[in-house]
């Protein structure tokens, strides 16, 4: 009897082939595939009254209307904004006038602030599993358009989506390279 090797790695366990155009294949005899649509978030809470209850009825007929197996997944994504805190200090630097100086100077302390405390977006996704390329593709068409109807914005899955949702339920959101090999 041949004995087992156990990993180390939590990825070694987790049947993924591959993460390509936006869709999960998994390994295994089903061929089955994971995807979904990425929601763009709304706050819902500065609309009036009527919008919100009108909002909220619609994003449950979306719901009700889905007759397969899904799940919704909201992961945090850490924010950079290293880009934007160099171009404020670029324009700090530029500039003379000791009022515009003084409001740059105020960006880049909340900036700072934001970079210091792990600022986070929140992403919303709504994923499920099949099979079939062609059915994979009528969902998504239609929970993008469900949702468009609901007053929200959505979008497949990418490459980097799903990458991130893998690292943050089994890594605690530190980055891996699936695939990758190390010597």
């Amino acid at each position: 009897m041949a004995k087992k090797t156990v990993s180390k790695f939590t990825n070694d366990d987790i049947p993924i082939k591959s993460i390509t155009n936006g869709v999960i294949y998994l390994e295994g005899r089903d061929n089955l595939k994971v995807t979904g649509v990425k929601i763009m978030p709304r706050n819902i809470f500065i609309l009036d009254p009527n919008m919100q209850d009108a909002i909220i009825a619609n994003l449950k007929t979306v719901y009700n209307v889905i007759d397969y197996e899904f799940w919704i997944v909201v992961a945090d994504r850490p924010v950079d904004i290293n880009v934007y805190l160099s171009e404020l200090e670029l324009l700090y630097n530029k500039t003379t006038d000791p009022a515009r100086r003084k409001i740059i100077n105020q960006d880049l302390s909340k900036a700072n602030m934001f970079m210091n405390n792990n600022v986070v977006d929140t992403e919303y996704f709504l994923l499920f599993k099949e099979k079939n390329d062609d059915t994979i593709n009528k969902r998504i068409r239609n929970l993008i358009n469900n949702f468009a109807n609901a007053g929200l914005t959505a979008f497949q899955t990418t490459n980097d989506d799903l990458r991130m949702i893998l690292d943050n339920f089994l890594n605690g959101g530190v980055t891996t390279e699936f695939g990758t090999v190390l010597s």
